[in-house]
């Protein structure tokens, strides 16, 4: 059986925090339900193309483009919905997993592409910061996931190997994006209802949040 890792890392939009808020924001500012998506995922995009061509873009950058392509808000609008991110809290099946790990002795991260300030505030407003021992963003190294720089650079300053990091998130392209870079790979449903299917099946494909952990802590 493959060694359990050291280190777990954990994607934090979606994966870990809630996107309601800001879902809500596009709402208030007469924006139609359901557009978050769309507009999450042109911001992904726009920050992994520019990635590709060698350009660096923080992520609120990217977002608020997106809002610019995709709606009619006012600037002054697209950074009040921005604002939202830093009022987001975490799922409910977060607080027990991260528990889990942590009283098994496992080292616990969260590294996300997102701006800095925003996984530490979700963390906090849901009584969890405790469990992590350090939150991460690639906005440091200015490379976006899934690139291979994002996940290495995660695991030297941990100060472990990539193949003793694991990276659990509810997004395939990152999980695919951390196995690729030789990490082990974690994937469960949350907003995507099943693993791409062009994409190798990553180590561990779960049917929630807390089947990913015992996957890891059984390794």
């Amino acid at each position: 059986m493959t060694a359990r890792p050291d280190v777990v890392a954990f994607d934090v939009n979606e994966t870990l925090l809630d996107l309601a808020p800001v879902a809500a924001a596009l709402v208030e500012h007469g924006q139609p339900e359901g557009l978050l998506p769309t507009v999450f995922a042109r911001t992904l995009h726009t920050g992994t193309a520019a990635t590709v061509a060698g350009l660096r873009v923080p992520f609120r950058a990217a977002f608020e483009s997106a809002l610019a392509q995709l709606t009619d808000l006012s600037e002054r609008d697209r950074g009040r919905v921005a604002d939202r991110f830093l009022a987001l809290s975490p799922h409910p099946d977060v607080e027990p997993a991260l528990r889990r790990l942590a009283e098994a002795g496992m080292r616990v991260v969260t590294l996300s592409h997102g701006s800095p300030g925003v996984a530490e505030a979700g963390l906090e407003r849901g009584g969890i910061t405790p469990l992590v021992e350090r939150t991460l963003t690639s906005e440091t190294v200015q490379a976006w996931k899934p690139s291979r720089e994002a996940y290495v650079w995660a695991a030297g300053v941990c100060g472990v190997a990539p193949a003793r990091m694991a990276l659990v998130a509810a997004h395939a392209w990152d999980v695919h994006g951390a196995e690729r870079a030789g990490l082990t790979g974690a994937w469960f449903p949350r907003a995507e209802r099943v693993w791409a299917p062009a994409l190798p099946a990553p180590s561990v494909v779960a049917a929630d949040l807390a089947g990913a952990v015992d996957a890891l802590l059984a390794r």
